[in-house]
């Protein structure tokens, strides 16, 4: 037997209009609140979610679509971002597209026929720049990337000034030949590509990076050539820690002992890099602090559309590890024997 709204309202001796109300979290006193909700209980009612987004303005749905699922760093983001969507009684609907566009624009359609709420987003180099021409009928908070001219909300990291303060450690430990490795497919390294470009120009120093997919494979074919070369660097600093878990490996497989045979410092502040032998020297994302941020810039976006756009812009925090300790020695190939 099926079990209607009628049932429902019958049970509890109130109209069918509040037990709708209190479906959709309408103002309704905390007694009736009470006796509508023993009443699904005891009839065990289960509403038709489907007919209610369909008549809904908001159906309680957040659209969350990440980058790079594998990435340490949207892990910690997922959590932070639900954790919060839980507290307000919200759902979280998870899409990865590993930085690829057209997937990106299926995840797109998909949040559109679902009717989400609002939207957290991180995209991919290639949509970023076409961010405004797309129909997102919904609110948006850009986490981790952010859209040119800042037409869109958005949390992001002082990414140029991060990069660039590792180049500043390295230099003042006694680097010079300072490689760098970055993802090729956002604008997050692309913005530390720059500022790893603009700190080697600073000291007048010679810059020579690569731009590889985001994934600690291509960072360990990338970096096995560049150590058998003959412009092979003093030290690397890598865009994120697939990229600085595969140089890594790299320098390992080429017996270079670390940092005597090659210094590296990247992102992020993950348990491996304080775990290896030696640490690894890290910029640390304050990354549950941009998932809680971005959660409430969409909440406050649902509330009052009519806001400005806000841009938040936070700080890492640069933990120094054995890493990149200086070795007079280091500006040769050194055996770890």
């Amino acid at each position: 037997m099926s079990i209607s709204i009628n049932d429902v309202a019958r049970v509890a001796g109130v109209s069918k209009s509040t037990v709708s109300r209190v479906l959709g979290g309408g103002p309704v006193s905390e007694a009736v609140r009470g006796r509508v909700e023993a009443a699904i209980r005891q009839t065990g009612y289960h509403p038709n979610l489907q007919a209610r987004r369909l008549r809904a303005r908001h159906t309680g749905i957040i659209g969350l679509i990440v980058a790079d699922i594998r990435n340490p760093f949207f892990t910690a983001l997922i959590r932070a971002v639900e954790e919060v969507a839980y507290r307000e009684g919200l759902r979280v609907t998870l899409c990865n597209t590993d930085e690829d566009p057209e997937r990106e624009a299926l995840y797109l359609q998909l949040m559109h026929e679902e009717r989400i709420s609002g939207l957290i987003f991180a995209p991919t180099r290639t949509t970023v720049g076409r961010l405004e021409r797309l129909a997102m009928n919904y609110p948006t908070v850009l986490v981790d990337r952010a859209a040119p001219g800042g037409s869109i909300d958005s949390v992001v990291l002082d990414n140029p000034a991060a990069m660039a303060g590792l180049v500043e450690h390295l230099v003042a430990r006694g680097y010079r030949r300072i490689g760098g490795l970055f993802g090729s497919t956002s604008t997050t390294a692309a913005e530390r590509r720059d500022g790893y470009l603009a700190a080697m120009r600073t000291h007048g120093l010679d810059p020579d990076y690569r731009e590889v997919e985001p994934t600690a494979e291509a960072a360990i074919a990338t970096v096995d050539q560049w150590l058998a070369g003959r412009s092979r660097p003093e030290a690397l600093v890598a865009s994120n820690s697939l990229l600085l878990m595969g140089a890594l490996k790299a320098a390992r497989s080429a017996g270079l002992a670390i940092p005597g045979g090659l210094a590296l410092a990247g992102f992020d502040n993950e348990r491996w890099t304080e775990m290896v032998e030696p640490g690894i020297t890290v910029i640390e994302q304050p990354v549950e602090e941009m998932g809680h941020a971005a959660m409430s810039l969409l909440l406050e976006r649902l509330r009052t559309p009519e806001l400005p756009v806000r841009r938040l812009v936070m700080t890492g925090r640069c933990v120094v590890r054995g890493s990149t300790a200086w070795n007079p020695e280091g500006r040769q190939p050194r055996s770890k024997a």
